[in-house]
């Protein structure tokens, strides 16, 4: 069984866990035509929004804005090694 994987965010300000459960990652080929996934790559993301002691928190979940959700992916790229 893999180890679990948890960063440190916030959420609305407040701060939280997160804990990615699923991540995939694939970088473009431009000699590909297959699809324009293939050509331009892209990152699978999900995440579950705990609280600071990992239990699932659906309460801050729902305080996540859009904002949030991209800064969270971007934290997890990051974490996970994904270039800029």
């Amino acid at each position: 069984m893999a180890r679990q994987q948890i960063i440190e965010s916030t959420v609305a300000g407040i701060p939280c866990q997160v804990q990615i459960d699923h991540f995939v990652s694939v970088k473009g080929d431009s000699s590909t035509w297959a699809s324009d996934w293939d050509f331009y790559g892209y990152t699978e993301i999900e995440f579950t929004v705990c609280d600071r002691r990992g239990r699932a928190a659906p309460w801050l979940t729902n305080k996540l804005t859009a904002d949030d959700k991209a800064r969270i992916e971007q934290e997890i790229e990051e974490f996970m090694g994904v270039p800029a």
